[in-house]
């Protein structure tokens, strides 16, 4: 006899559905009315959106039966490996973003597509954390969506090396949209950071000067000593009782 399951939070299920509805990265309408007749729960197609409609399908079905069995369930069959052969990236975003979810309520999603049993959390940043996700911490963090957008198949592949590379070369990306500018490396940095005595193309704050900029005396103001990470033009840094040197 199957095990019965004490029923989700309907906030949970809901979330759930969120992520497999999903409009860019779920579940396609299709692929939800054959999953919900796989698992023979009564499809709720109402002409709303893909998420409210798989909610109120589950949500419907665990009150019949009083368990949480048929989400369960649902997540399993949406996230058999073998439907993701050609598309592994697709199934880390869903296994990572449901983590986030399911870690409420103590359960995760491993590697085999199955509902297993972990960390609980109580809230949004323990969740994060529990999630064990590349991309959930760098959220957490309030990381630029930009910087997101160049190294997500990087991160999806849960590789930080690669995505910290991509990340990097992003900044020389974004500033030539700024700027219209089509340089490159340091030529492009000087022209778009410090553009001799007038205002920088790209601001990194109110361009002022002095030192109220930096908050401490006798320091460069912000803006200048962001071009000093510019490629070819080594960082400063100060060793134990000498006087500082630049770094090779």
């Amino acid at each position: 006899m199957a095990t019965r399951h004490e029923p989700w939070p309907a906030t949970v299920v809901t979330a759930v559905a969120g992520v497999l509805g999903d409009t860019a990265h779920g579940l396609t309408g299709r692929e939800i009315g054959q999953l919900l007749a796989v698992v023979k729960v009564p499809d709720a197609d109402g002409g709303g959106n893909k998420r409210d409609r798989l909610a109120a399908a589950l949500l419907a079905q665990q009150a019949r039966q009083g368990a949480s069995n048929c989400v369960i369930t649902f997540i399993k069959e949406a996230m058999a490996p073998v439907r993701y052969v050609q598309q592994p990236h697709t199934f880390s975003r869903r296994q990572d973003d449901l983590n986030e979810v399911l870690v409420h309520v103590g359960l995760r999603i491993n590697d085999k597509g199955q509902v297993a049993r972990g960390p609980t959390a109580a809230t949004l940043s323990e969740a994060a954390r529990h999630a064990s996700s590349l991309r959930a911490e760098l959220r957490r963090r309030s990381t630029h969506p930009q910087v997101l957008r160049y190294c997500t198949l990087e991160i999806l592949a849960k590789n930080p090396s690669h995505a910290s590379l991509e990340a990097v070369k992003s900044v020389a990306d974004r500033l030539r949209q700024l700027s219209g500018q089509g340089l490159d490396g340091a030529r492009l940095v000087d022209a778009v950071l410090m553009p001799g005595h007038g205002t920088a193309r790209v601001a990194i704050n109110a361009n002022a000067t002095g030192p109220e900029l930096c908050g401490v005396r006798r320091r460069r103001p912000r803006q200048r000593r962001q071009c000093c990470l510019r490629p070819g033009r080594p960082p400063v840094a100060v060793m134990p009782g000498r006087r500082r040197v630049g770094v090779r």
